[in-house]
């Protein structure tokens, strides 16, 4: 949140779709994190959901899934797969923080076509715990956080996974990537592989000797796993920031999973993590690699790159960087916590170029300010200005934990405690306001929208609201006019228990391909379509609340909510972890008189008011 002065209205994250990776008469697949490589978050082959027929009655939840953890990756799918002995599926892939990878049928609730596990508990091997990494990011255990990548020509699924391992004497942790059958779910190329680079370097946790090791304890695969000319790449930061950290881009051979090279943000220095809000590093038409990192060291001699755009290449299995861009006001991001590689960055279509600049790069941070980024001359640093950049949008949305969707011209962004916001895009600006802002406000964690389309037409903003996840409220799935975002077709939240999903899981991201939305959740996947019983709206199930802060501990909260339902009003410094400082059941018009000691003490302190279940 940029203010404490916003409307609370429960909402949305992201609703995951496809580009088109097969012709659209044999289906969509989803086999990557936002779509493509690009990132952009456009599905253009989507012929079944319009917004006449998502706006209709008849569009709901159809079934749901339950699975054994909660879903923090992208479902994906794939479909004409050949299941050994259960015939021909169109296949939604899930994969949980309890170390599984479900496939399951993409069109109806069976049984589970194979499933396959990573733990041993009889063995010793289980998850980690959100106590064991010392942070309550993902909770209640750690496995598996990333979101697969798919190979549909070796029809391969790549997963990266954590466990503790117990013997009588030792604990230790393992990252290990896995390579599954996508029709068995059988470990294939000899996997699973260990990581465990070491690299040279004299930064924070090295050996003493020069030589800095991977710590499968404090690091942490949030991002999103990509495939590219044969390799896998695997981006890395920590739980919370648990020291000491680095940043990392690890590489492996897709076809036998030998490790191939290392790529490390900060090997002199400390931190530098790649997080993106679960995006996976963003790849373009020549093979070039670009991230976002976090707060960190900056100090390009040593080559440590915190808070910074990274341009990489992949030349003869060495990563090297080609490029970067970071921001002017770099070391007061890192003081003030607020790191760039917060939210995730686009490699943008040349479509929204000019002729001089046809190669375009966009991403936000924590700051919520958007940068507008020439791929062949990112612009390095200058501590005095950003005008070697195309375009910098100072706090042009809230706090970004999210990766934008680009569709005919438009950048739509959900910043934190902010309204989903339409940005025109033609030769090389962006419009620097909103050509269409939602209705809705978003709380944490913001949400990462997508677009489905036919081509150009019937084009849809998804999204899912993630902001009661540490309360295990409800997810909520939401759907706009993509031609003006302020018209709101869809909410599961307004046809009563009828499409009530599961509990919210931020940053998890759904799909929409072929008909069908998905929608991980704890313990769950949802599954919207075509063809539920109609209902009445309910449009009083979603009460409207604003928050206003009238002055040094008053705030005034107005609400439509229904009498008897509870709701807290909380704070933080850091978007993360919340503290409650009053609870209320509301009718009408109150107001909540409070202390709040540290509200004018620290320079960031963010308000936002939850519905209890």
């Amino acid at each position: 949140m940029c203010s404490t002065n916003f409307k609370w209205r429960r909402l949305v994250f992201f609703l995951g779709l496809i580009a088109g990776a097969t012709p659209a008469a044999w289906g969509v697949n989803v086999l990557t994190y936002h779509n493509d490589n690009a990132r952009t978050g456009q599905n253009l082959n989507e012929q079944i959901l319009t917004p006449a027929s998502v706006g209709s009655t008849n569009f709901g939840k159809l079934f749901s899934y339950s699975v054994d953890g909660y879903v923090y990756t992208q479902p994906l799918v794939v479909t004409n797969v050949a299941i050994p002995g259960q015939g021909v599926h169109d296949v939604v892939y899930i994969a949980t923080e309890h170390d599984s990878v479900y496939a399951l049928d993409a069109n109806s609730n069976l049984p589970a076509l194979w499933q396959t596990s990573f733990i041993n508990p009889a063995a010793g091997v289980t998850t980690a715990t959100s106590d064991d990494v010392g942070c309550g990011d993902l909770v209640p255990e750690v496995g598996v956080t990333s979101t697969p990548v798919i190979d549909p020509v070796t029809q391969t699924i790549y997963v990266s996974a954590k466990t503790k391992e117990v013997t009588q004497t030792t604990t230790n942790f393992y990252f290990r990537l896995h390579a599954l059958d996508l029709t068995t779910g059988a470990e294939k190329f000899g996997g699973p592989a260990l990581i465990l680079p070491t690299i040279n370097g004299t930064g924070d946790g090295n050996d003493g000797a020069g030589h800095i090791t991977f710590d499968a304890l404090t690091q942490l695969n949030r991002a999103a796993l990509a495939l590219n000319n044969g390799v896998v790449y695997m981006g890395i930061a920590s739980h919370c920031d648990n020291y000491p950290y680095h940043g990392w881009l690890i590489t492996f051979t897709a076809t036998n999973l030998q490790s191939q090279t290392f790529f490390n943000t900060t090997p002199n220095g400390g931190e530098g993590g790649i997080w993106q809000g679960g995006n996976g590093p963003a790849i373009d038409a020549a093979g070039n690699l670009y991230v976002m990192t976090g707060n960190g060291t900056f100090r390009t001699s040593t080559k440590c790159y915190g808070d910074s755009f990274l341009k990489l290449a992949n030349s003869n299995s060495v990563l090297k960087v080609l490029d970067y861009f970071t921001p002017d006001n770099q070391s007061y991001l890192a003081a003030a916590d607020l790191d760039l590689g917060s939210g995730g960055p686009v490699v943008l279509p040349d479509a929204a170029g000019s002729t001089l600049k046809r190669h375009l790069l966009v991403g936000s941070g924590k700051q919520g300010t958007i940068y507008l980024v020439n791929r062949d001359k990112m612009g390095h640093y200058n501590s005095i200005n950003n005008k070697e950049i195309v375009q910098t949008l100072v706090s042009a949305i809230g706090g970004c934990f999210d990766t934008p969707a680009y569709f005919n011209n438009h950048l739509y962004y959900v910043g934190v405690g902010d309204v989903l916001k339409a940005f025109t895009i033609t030769n090389a600006h962006i419009s620097t306001k909103p050509s269409a802002r939602g209705q809705d406000f978003f709380g944490f964690p913001g949400a990462t929208p997508s677009v489905s389309a036919n081509g150009n037409q019937d084009g849809i903003v998804w999204a899912v609201q993630t902001d009661a996840y540490d309360v295990s409220g409800p997810a909520i799935l939401h759907a706009y006019a993509a031609t003006n975002v302020a018209f709101e077709i869809y909410s599961s939240a307004n046809a009563g228990t009828r499409d009530q999903l599961g509990g919210a899981v931020k940053f998890a991201v759904p799909t929409v391909a072929n008909g069908k939305v998905y929608v991980g959740t704890q313990y769950g996947l949802s599954v919207f379509g075509l063809g539920v019983q109609s209902v009445t709206p309910n449009v009083a199930a979603r009460p409207e609340i604003s928050l206003e802060k009238k002055g040094r501990g008053h705030f005034l909260v107005r609400t439509a909510g229904t009498p008897g339902v509870s709701y807290v009003l909380q704070a933080s410094t850091n978007l993360l972890t919340w503290v409650s400082l009053q609870t209320n059941s509301l009718a009408a018009d109150v107001e909540l008189k409070f202390e709040d000691a540290d509200a004018d003490k620290l320079p960031h302190r963010y308000y936002r008011v939850v519905k209890l279940p």
